[in-house]
């Protein structure tokens, strides 16, 4: 199929997702909300096998679960899918998405920062505790992650645990996403007695969003269907480079913000902006 004459029939998610004044405090104080319906049924079923074809042709995974390393068992992992396909970029793009994460941070406008295609496979493991902005080379903590069941996510696979607050902290560990991080987080969490939540079952076309500083995992997968989730990443526009102080950070550098070195505002091709108020 050539994507390039179809996009244009699939939905663009162009209006307003409404918030309320208690959500979007919500999401500041605890570092994660829940949103039900940001995408409709119709919407999401269009979308899901657009997406899980691309991921199914880019999937690089060649080794059976139990030979991968924790990471490699959490998840199929593409990034940047919006790059590689009209109809995927049409979704990554919504500025429906956008507007919800401008309206939490209360920024007048948002860039991407990458999108990730999140497969947990039948069997998969958990992912470990951690900060996604460990990895994320930005001055701000103007960051947000839009989370997305592309089908529905039941009870027993779980969606992602949040530990409320912790964004509060800031940069807590350097350490990437492994065993030790969830060892380690996982200890720092009990000590604060930071409070724990889970949403439990999501629907597809439901959606958390998280700031990029919020402790967060999320449970393997008992079941023989793979969950399907969709994640957007945005930062406020208008940002800085941060000076990348971590072998991830400088390859997060390079790959997601091209061109670019601290100091400069977080501009690149790959960072367009899509919304503004």
């Amino acid at each position: 199929m050539n994507e390039n004459i179809h996009s244009e029939f699939l939905p663009i998610m162009e209006d307003e997702y409404k918030l309320t004044r208690e959500q979007i405090d919500g999401y500041r104080k605890d570092g994660h909300i829940l949103l039900r319906n940001v995408a409709s049924q119709p919407e999401i079923e269009q979308y899901e096998s657009v997406i899980s074809n691309l991921v199914e042709q880019k999937n690089y995974h060649d080794k059976p679960m139990s030979e991968r390393d924790t990471y490699g068992k959490a998840f199929i992992q593409i990034c940047n899918l919006w790059k590689m396909s009209e109809e995927v970029k049409r979704f990554v793009l919504a500025k429906r998405f956008a507007k919800i994460a401008a309206d939490l941070m209360g920024v007048d406008g948002v860039r991407i920062y990458h999108d990730q295609a999140l497969f947990k496979e039948p069997g998969g493991g958990h992912t470990p505790w951690h900060q996604d902005q460990t990895y994320w080379p930005l001055d701000s903590d103007k960051t947000i992650t839009l989370w997305m069941p592309l089908v529905p996510v039941p009870e027993e696979v779980g969606t992602m645990t949040f530990a409320s607050g912790s964004h509060h902290s800031g940069y807590i560990s350097r350490l990437a996403i492994s065993d030790e991080s969830h060892k380690t987080l996982g200890q720092y969490i009990e000590a604060k007695k930071i409070p724990q939540v889970s949403y439990g079952a999501m629907a597809a076309g439901d959606a958390t969003f998280h700031a990029g500083w919020t402790l967060h995992s999320a449970p393997g997968n008992p079941t023989d269907r793979t969950r399907k989730v969709m994640t957007i990443i945005y930062y406020a526009d208008g940002i800085r480079v941060a000076e990348p102080d971590s072998n991830a950070r400088r390859a997060d550098l390079a790959g997601w913000l091209p061109g670019c070195k601290a100091g400069d505002v977080a501009v690149s091709p790959l960072n367009p902006l899509v919304y503004q108020r």
